[in-house]
């Protein structure tokens, strides 16, 4: 008796261990605490950060200064040896287009004036997919400020995500949205595409930017 209520136990206990491991992997994610834009094809929120991140918020930009910065940065696939060897032949694609900057402006430029040092303002701009009423073309990620360098991250990068789920065993909608994709992430002009030493990742350096573009750098 004594030896099948241990068995029992131990047959409970490790489906509430895994649990109890995720609740707390996932706790580490950053987390939506305000929206400030969200539209049929654009929505803008802020995420509070679990870890520090050092960030000099808020951040004041105009909508212009915004577009400057964001039209020359150009993205990538990252891809594993050896199928990185022909993804390199391929020339990175430009994040946003005009449409999108103009759609994705006002609010990006409102959250980073509300933001706090440990937020940061995540996107999602939206397009009907090849079937609109089961997948949209998606692109997402995130953006954040330390002084002097302007960091984004992308998520999607016009992938199909599916609009909603109508069957759970329906294999070609499924429940969840794919995976994020490793991108690898580029800046023209390169000169001012800088390693943070606050951070070991990219940035870009704003105040030269907008200095040699005849711009004020706002804060």
């Amino acid at each position: 008796m004594i030896m099948n209520r241990a068995l029992l136990l131990h047959r409970i206990g490790i489906p509430l261990i895994v649990v109890g491991a995720a609740v707390a992997g996932c706790a580490r994610l950053p987390y939506t605490t305000q929206v400030v834009q969200q539209e049929q094809r654009v929505v803008v929120t802020i995420q509070h950060e679990v870890d520090h991140k050092g960030y000099t918020h808020p951040l004041q930009l105009s909508p212009d200064e915004l577009r400057r910065i964001l039209s020359g940065f150009s993205v990538r696939e990252k891809k594993a040896m050896p199928m990185r060897w022909f993804a390199e032949e391929v020339p990175p694609k430009t994040v946003f287009r005009q449409d999108e900057l103009d759609a994705l402006a006002p609010g990006i430029v409102q959250a980073l004036q509300k933001l706090g040092p440990d937020e940061r303002v995540y996107f999602t701009v939206l397009a009907p997919g090849p079937n609109p009423n089961y997948d949209r073309d998606t692109t997402a990620g995130w953006m954040a400020f330390r002084d002097p360098y302007f960091h984004i991250g992308l998520d999607y990068f016009h992938t199909l995500l599916p609009v909603r789920k109508i069957d759970q065993y329906d294999y070609n909608f499924p429940l969840t949205n794919k995976t994020p994709t490793s991108y690898l992430i580029y800046f023209e002009p390169g000169r001012f595409w800088i390693v943070d030493p606050a951070g070991d990742d990219r940035g870009v350096d704003i105040r030269g930017l907008l200095k040699s573009a005849n711009m004020p750098a706002g804060r």
